[in-house]
């Protein structure tokens, strides 16, 4: 058993209570390898957000369980070392497993240092979702690690996350559905959707804010998600195109819909399709225009360079949570 504490991660507890308070939603940035890592860390120290590291099992299973805990550790180290250089706060930073599909990988990921996790029951029934996520949050409260729970189902794929039809979250259950399983967050479906390709043509790309608000009503003051949250940006695309690629009609969610939604009970926006287009975009470029380059350096350097831009901006314009680091350390510290 490796705590989460002896790598350098808190839980999002504190993160959520200030965030709800302050307005603004907590950077949820899914990694799989060390370059977009490094970028995560380096875009929410610089910008002083707080941040959620996010792995989903697929990622867990491509880096190894074992090096991924290393890399985490070696995350938070890198933060302190920076900050300590740049004359910057330390920053809370959370390892979350993202989309989480059994008790048993929600164990193995809190034995093994994560901080906060997932359990996916949405695609069961809602009396088998109460059940297998009650099950998650007694195990995890033990070790002080926090838990997310789903309801409803947003289409769309991303990893092992698969459906072909969105149901809305019923506002009818979350009440009872956050009473019987002790979750601490709530992820709601309102219209994102995984992936980059959300909507079609002719859609008008938009989330159910008025479903939001009848959510907040029924449990006023218990924190909110949205998965699915990728922008799509569109100059990436057209990039990626540009050079070869295949993307046709990658509509994301627009930013301001997002913006409005974490000035709201939404805590924690995820955001992953979005740093996939932005890396493959400038790796596709190079390839194109350095055709004899083949050392990794000098086209991974260089997207993790577009993706902590990318970062910044969305923290700074986004979910508002630039400079938001220093009040959840203070109360960290309390």
């Amino acid at each position: 058993m490796v705590s989460y504490k002896e790598l350098g991660f808190v839980n999002t507890r504190k993160m959520f209570e200030v965030a709800m308070k302050e307005g603004f939603a907590v950077p949820a940035y899914n990694f799989n390898n060390m370059e977009q890592l490094q970028a995560i860390v380096s875009a929410c120290l610089e910008s002083q957000s707080p941040v959620i590291l996010q792995v989903s099992k697929g990622a867990r299973e491509y880096a190894d369980q074992t090096l991924l805990q290393y890399m985490g550790k070696g995350a938070v180290e890198m933060m302190r070392r920076m900050a300590k250089e740049k004359g910057l706060g330390e920053i809370p930073i959370a390892l979350h497993l993202d989309h989480g599909d059994s008790y048993e990988l929600c164990v193995s990921c809190i034995e093994s240092g994560f901080s906060s996790v997932m359990i996916d029951g949405s695609h069961l029934s809602y009396e088998e979702n109460v059940a297998l996520t009650k099950k998650v949050v007694e195990y995890a409260h033990k070790y002080d690690v926090t838990v997310e729970g789903e309801l409803g189902v947003l289409a769309g794929v991303e990893d092992e996350v698969s459906a072909e039809h969105h149901v809305y979250t019923d506002p009818d259950q979350v009440e009872d559905f956050v009473k019987k399983t002790g979750v601490d967050s709530l992820a709601i479906a309102i219209g994102t959707s995984h992936g980059a390709y959300k909507f079609k043509p002719g859609q008008k790309p938009e989330i159910r804010l008025d479903i939001l608000k009848e959510i907040e009503r029924r449990i006023p003051g218990f924190p909110i998600v949205l998965h699915g949250s990728s922008s799509v940006p569109q100059d990436a695309v057209e990039t990626i195109n540009k050079y070869g690629g295949q993307l046709k009609d990658s509509i994301g969610i627009p930013e301001e819909q997002l913006r409005a939604a974490a000035r709201s009970a939404v805590c924690k926006i995820n955001i992953d399709s979005d740093g996939r287009l932005v890396m493959t975009a400038k790796i596709r470029e190079i390839f194109a225009t350095k055709p004899a380059e083949f050392d990794p350096r000098k086209y991974l350097g260089p997207a993790r360079d577009a993706l902590k831009k990318m970062y910044m901006e969305k923290n700074e314009k986004v979910l508002g949570s630039a400079g938001k680091a220093p009040l959840i350390m203070a109360e960290l510290n309390k």
